[in-house]
């Protein structure tokens, strides 16, 4: 979208927080003067308060009473961070918009090399993080195992190591805002939508203050809602896990009654009996289980509920 005439292009920063009081201020006082520094471009800082029951939300009404550039938009409650940020990317008026984590653990000098590649003519680009080193061993081999596991049954790979932070021009946007699903993987929809895309490098770094909100059982439950929501190669591979075990039954049968005819019958073990059972009664039960996920999306998803309720906007609405 071209920008109007007499109109500095609009560039927009989305931040989704819940319970965040320690690093509000840190994060304004670190993105303001790098925001300002963008010439000839305006800029926004659209913060989406997704449910927080600390004083997150008070420090952003102040922020958004003392900055024209801040609004608000706060959640009726704690709907999740793809939500939220589904949240400020609606909200977002700007002919780029980038999401953002209020942790800083994505330095915000990153920003005007993002600017600088949209400004050279594509529109996506990605940050990508070339370490790692601020993250526990344990996470950075989970992610690396989730990146490849997603790219591996996926049909729309993403790149490895590159999270929210990113810039998406105002055509990518539109884009996004038109995809109707209401369980929303946030990194798969933003490689779903293509346009041409480049990427800068940069180091993360370690947490302003506070802690992360995600505890092993929301990233293993975040890592499911990925690996679910583009391939069915979980629900192919339960064909294919069927077949084999049909058959290797058939060449079992074949091999007992061939034996049995050659060597007479002898008494059946227990220990061989109550392993077989149980191996395929697990099986199936798995099975069950990865068709009762895929079940469940579609039950969420034909209720149509929305994505987020918004109870109020604060600051003023860029024009």
């Amino acid at each position: 979208m071209a920008p109007t005439p007499g109109r500095r292009r609009l560039v927009s920063l989305v931040v989704p927080l819940h319970n965040e009081t320690d690093n509000v201020d840190a994060f304004f006082g670190a993105i303001t003067p790098i925001l300002r520094g963008l010439h000839a471009l305006d800029y926004e800082i659209v913060c989406v308060n997704d449910g927080s029951t600390d004083d997150t939300l008070d420090k952003l009404v102040a922020w958004s009473v003392a900055d024209r550039h801040v609004r608000v938009v706060d959640l009726s409650r704690n709907f999740g961070k793809e939500a939220a940020l589904t949240a400020g990317i609606d909200e977002a008026r700007g002919d780029a918009v980038i999401p953002f984590d209020a942790d800083l653990q994505d330095p915000p000098d990153v920003i005007p090399c993002l600017v600088q590649r949209w400004l050279e003519g594509f529109d996506v680009v990605l940050a990508i993080r070339a370490r790692r080193d601020a993250d526990t061993w344990l996470k950075r081999c989970t992610a690396t195992l989730f990146y490849r596991c997603y790219n591996a049954i996926s049909d729309t790979p993403i790149p490895d190591n590159a999270g929210d932070f990113r810039l998406m021009s105002r055509q990518v946007v539109d884009a996004l805002r038109e995809l109707p699903e209401n369980r929303r993987f946030m990194k798969g929809l933003f490689a779903w939508v293509g346009f041409r895309t480049t990427y800068v490098e940069y180091v993360r770094c370690a947490r302003v203050g506070g802690r992360s909100k995600f505890s092993c059982w929301r990233l293993w439950n975040f890592a499911l809602e990925g690996l679910t929501s583009f391939g069915t190669l979980p629900l192919r591979v339960w064909t294919y896990a069927g077949g084999i075990a049909a058959c290797s039954a058939l060449v079992l049968s074949g091999y007992f009654l061939l034996r049995t005819l050659i060597q007479g019958v002898d008494v059946p073990g227990y220990a061989s009996i109550i392993t077989a059972v149980l191996f395929l009664g697990g099986l199936q039960l798995v099975g069950i289980g990865v068709i009762g996920e895929y079940v469940g999306r579609i039950y969420t998803e034909a209720k149509r509920r929305p994505i987020y309720i918004v109870r109020k906007v604060y600051g003023a609405r860029s024009a």
